[in-house]
């Protein structure tokens, strides 16, 4: 936190010229560390319900380690999204408490919130949608959501759906991950009363587009509520789960 800015808000609350909750939402919105190749955003937790998370691709395992190492000493959870095997051991070498979450291709270092604050469901069409369906449910649980899974139940058999009607009826919120025709969202969403995260995943043959006919096909489902994610976005999707199940996260000085 730039001391200089720190100060001048300070000073404002001291004079009478903005308000403690005034300085409050200022000191939410500014809060980071310059690394110098990149810049660790330590108030993310206080403006989202929870903090900043590490994207593995297009870094170094010494650039991740080093960000998790920041994330940790601020008393931050770190979570690594779609990451390798060496990026872990680069993160364990500094926090030997470091997990690696193989299905879902991240590290953690931390837990979450312990407090059950809803449930959520992830399903996944087929076995080769697993990575993304895990990376959904790790995010959800870090949150602090009960997370069931039901895995490798897709419309090419539909029986094994139909088996677990009491999955769909029992969660506050669907995570359903699907590649090929994305055909399940849609299919589970005229099955419950949840709202339904869709995911879209890069699975299929080559006329599949690398997710997105998947895609697409979700976008355009005749079930009303359903919202899509990215392709492979089974961070975003575990993410928004989390934000459903749990109350918005607010401010209130004074507050018993």
């Amino acid at each position: 936190m730039d001391p200089e800015r720190l100060r001048k808000i300070l000073k404002a609350v001291e004079q009478g010229e903005m308000t403690a909750d005034g300085a409050a939402e200022k000191l939410r919105t500014f809060s980071f560390e310059d690394l110098g190749f990149a810049k660790v955003d330590h108030h993310r937790s206080l403006r989202r319900g929870f903090p900043e998370v590490i994207f593995g691709p297009g870094k170094s395992p010494s650039q991740i380690a080093a960000i998790a190492a920041r994330l940790d000493e601020n008393g931050q959870v770190v979570l690594v999204t779609k990451t390798t095997e060496e990026a872990y051991r680069a993160v364990a070498a500094v926090h030997p408490e470091a997990v690696w979450h193989e299905e879902a291709r991240a590290i953690t270092v931390g837990r979450g919130n312990p407090e059950g604050v809803g449930k959520a469901s992830v399903l996944s069409a087929g076995t080769s949608d697993i990575p993304v369906a895990e990376e959904a449910a790790l995010t959800a649980e870090l949150m602090g959501v009960s997370v069931g899974r039901l895995y490798d139940v897709g419309v090419a058999g539909l029986h094994r759906l139909l088996e677990h009607i009491d999955v769909l009826a029992s969660a506050d919120v669907l995570v359903v991950v699907a590649g090929m025709d994305g055909a399940l969202p849609s299919v589970v969403s005229g099955l419950s009363r949840a709202p339904v995260i869709a995911v879209p995943t890069s699975v299929g043959y080559g006329a599949s587009f690398s997710g997105l006919s998947a895609l697409l096909a979700m976008l355009n489902g005749c079930s009303p509520g359903v919202a899509v994610v990215n392709i492979d976005n089974g961070f975003g999707a575990g993410y928004l789960a989390g934000l459903l199940c749990r109350p918005s996260p607010r401010l209130r000085l004074g507050a018993p």
